[in-house]
C-alpha cells in the first residue's frame, strides 16, 4: 500500500503532543493589532491546546502525528 499523506496546512500550523493533544498558535493575532485591547494580546501570546471537537477535525490530516 502507498503512504498516507500528511496534509501540508496541518502540517505547517500544529503539533501533536506527547499526551496526544493538538497545539497550535493562538487566533486572531495576524494583523489588526491598534484595535484589539492589551488584555488581548497578552493573552493570546504562546500557543494553545485545541478543543476535542477541534481535534477530530485535525487527527485524521496527520496520519503519522502519534
Amino acid at each position: 500500500m502507498p503512504k498516507m499523506k500528511t496534509k501540508s496546512s496541518c502540517k505547517k500550523r500544529f503539533k501533536v503532543t506527547a499526551t496526544g493533544r493538538v497545539v497550535a498558535a493562538q487566533a486572531g493575532k495576524s494583523h489588526g493589532m491598534i484595535k484589539r485591547t492589551n488584555k488581548f494580546i497578552r493573552n493570546a501570546r504562546g500557543t494553545t491546546t485545541l478543543s476535542k471537537a477541534d481535534e477530530g477535525i485535525i487527527k485524521p490530516m496527520m496520519p503519522y502525528a502519534r
